[in-house]
């Protein structure tokens, strides 16, 4: 089974967004039962709040539903628990390896790192464009699913 745990910032656009996109794909090839993928944040700053409404209508737009969400933390059990933590951009990166208390076992990712454009995932929160951030999240998704499985999804 393939642990992922996606991470942003405030957990309540990029990671939730990578999340719930990531569970469709991997539904859509009927490995669900091989997949746990969950979302966190870096930050204290949106706990326990849902997913952001701009990009929980981005995710409708596309048939996906993200109802239940809740923003929380990640903390350092995490790393022992998930084989790939993923965050959207190099502050997340940072936070992360300080939350982790380092990464011995090469497990911090940043998502572009599956997409021929490598960087930072498109922050929504700043910017508006939910639509840019989609598709980096979509394709970011695509490219981690095809690196762990060969399965390319559309």
């Amino acid at each position: 089974m393939y642990k992922i745990l996606f991470v942003c910032h405030g957990n309540i656009c990029r990671s939730p967004m990578a999340e719930f996109v990531m569970k469709d794909m991997v539904a859509k090839i009927d490995m669900s039962n091989e997949f746990f993928i969950a979302s966190a944040a870096t930050s204290t700053e949106e706990l326990g709040n849902p997913v952001y409404p701009p990009a929980r209508r981005m995710l409708q737009k596309h048939g996906i539903s993200c109802a239940g969400k809740t923003a929380r933390q990640m903390n350092r059990r995490d790393y022992a628990a998930y084989d790939l933590l993923i965050g959207m951009d190099g502050a997340n990166l940072r936070n992360m390896r300080r939350i982790c208390g380092g990464d011995p076992e090469d497990k911090l990712r940043m998502l572009m790192e599956y997409t021929d454009r490598p960087g930072d995932v498109a922050d929504p929160w700043y910017t508006g464009d939910f639509e840019t951030t989609w598709q980096d999240v979509r394709d970011g998704c695509r490219g981690l699913l095809k690196r762990l499985t060969g399965i390319t999804v559309m």
